[in-house]
C-alpha cells in the first residue's frame, strides 16, 4: 500500500510562522484521516486514485472548524497578545478551510467539493443544537460525549457512499471508536483549566455529580484553579475519562484482533495507549 503521508502534505498549509508564533492550531485528526485513508484506499469506489487529496481536503477541513471552535470569545479586555491571537484564528480556520474548495476545484473533483459542504452545514447545525443545550444547562455529560463525537465523525462520515457496501459498517463502528478516542483525549487535556473546562465532559460531570454549593460556584462564577482542580480530583472527572478512553481502545483492538501486525492498521492506536499510559500517571499522582 502507499505510504500514508498525510500529516506531511497538511503541514504545508498550515506551517506558517506567523501563526505558530502567535497562537496555538488545535491537533492534527490524525487517527480518523490515517483511518478515512485506509478505507478509501482499500475500498473506495470510483475515487480515481484521489484517496489521499480526500483524506487532505478532510484534515484541512477539520482543522478549520476546530481552530473556529478553539476561539476565546470572553467578553473583556484580554490584552494585544490574545487580541492576536483571536484574530489569527479566525482567519487560520477560514484559510483552511478555503483551501479545501482550492484543491478539489483544480482536480475538477465538484462533486466532493458538494458533498463536504453539505457535511459542513449539517456540522454547522448540530453545533447549534449543542449550544442550545448548554445555555438552557439541559446537558447530561454522556449526552455531551455523544453529541461532541457526532459531530466530530461527521465530516468523515460524509464519505460512507463512496465506499464498498461491503465494508461501510466496519467503517463506521471503527471511526465511532476512533473518534471517540481522539474526542476523549481532548476532554481529558480540558480538564487542565477551568478556562479550557469550562462546558467540557468534566464541567458537565461537575455540575451533575457535585453538591448545591458546588453547582453554583461552577455555574456563577469563574471557578479559580484551585477549587476547579479540588473539584475534579473529588469527582473523579479524569478517572472517567481515562476508563471510557480505555474502553474504547479495547473495543478497536477487538476489531482489529484478526488484522495481520503488517496491516495498513499497524500502529494506529500507538498514540492514544501512548496517551492512556500518561494520563494514568498524571491521575494517580493527582
Amino acid at each position: 500500500m502507499k505510504s500514508y503521508r498525510v500529516p506531511e502534505l497538511a503541514e504545508k498549509y498550515m506551517n506558517y510562522d506567523m501563526i505558530k508564533n502567535h497562537t496555538d492550531l488545535p491537533e492534527f485528526p490524525d487517527a480518523r484521516v490515517h483511518l478515512l485513508y485506509i478505507f478509501l484506499k482499500d475500498s473506495g469506489r470510483n475515487i480515481s486514485g484521489h484517496e489521499e487529496l480526500y483524506a487532505l481536503v478532510t484534515s484541512l477541513v477539520q482543522v478549520g472548524l476546530d481552530t473556529h471552535e478553539s476561539i476565546d470569545v470572553t467578553e473583556g479586555n484580554q490584552g494585544e497578545a490574545l487580541m492576536r491571537s483571536r484574530q489569527l484564528k479566525v482567519l487560520a480556520g477560514d484559510y483552511f478551510s478555503s483551501r479545501f474548495y482550492q484543491l478539489l476545484a483544480l482536480k475538477g473533483e465538484i462533486a466532493v467539493i458538494s458533498l463536504l459542504s453539505r457535511a459542513v452545514s449539517d456540522v454547522n447545525v448540530m453545533k447549534m443544537n449543542l449550544y442550545g443545550k448548554m445555555k438552557e444547562a439541559l446537558l447530561p455529560s454522556e449526552d455531551y460525549l455523544s453529541l461532541t463525537v457526532q459531530l466530530n465523525m461527521q465530516l468523515f462520515l460524509s464519505f460512507t457512499p463512496l465506499l464498498e457496501e461491503s465494508v461501510q459498517e466496519t467503517w463506521e463502528k471503527l471511526l465511532r471508536e476512533i473518534t471517540e478516542c481522539e474526542t476523549l483525549v481532548q476532554e481529558m487535556e480540558r480538564c487542565a483549566t477551568p478556562e479550557f473546562g469550562r462546558w467540557g465532559y468534566a464541567y458537565w460531570h461537575l455540575i451533575e455529580a457535585g453538591s448545591d454549593e458546588e453547582r453554583k460556584m461552577l455555574v456563577g462564577k469563574r471557578t479559580d484553579m484551585k477549587d476547579w482542580k479540588k473539584l475534579i480530583l473529588k469527582h473523579k472527572a479524569s478517572e472517567k475519562l481515562l476508563d471510557k478512553l480505555r474502553e474504547s481502545v479495547s473495543a478497536i483492538q477487538q476489531q482489529l484482533a484478526s488484522r495481520v501486525e503488517e496491516s495498513p492498521y499497524a500502529g494506529i492506536l500507538d498514540p492514544f495507549l501512548k496517551r492512556l499510559s500518561t494520563f494514568r500517571s498524571v491521575v494517580s499522582e493527582g
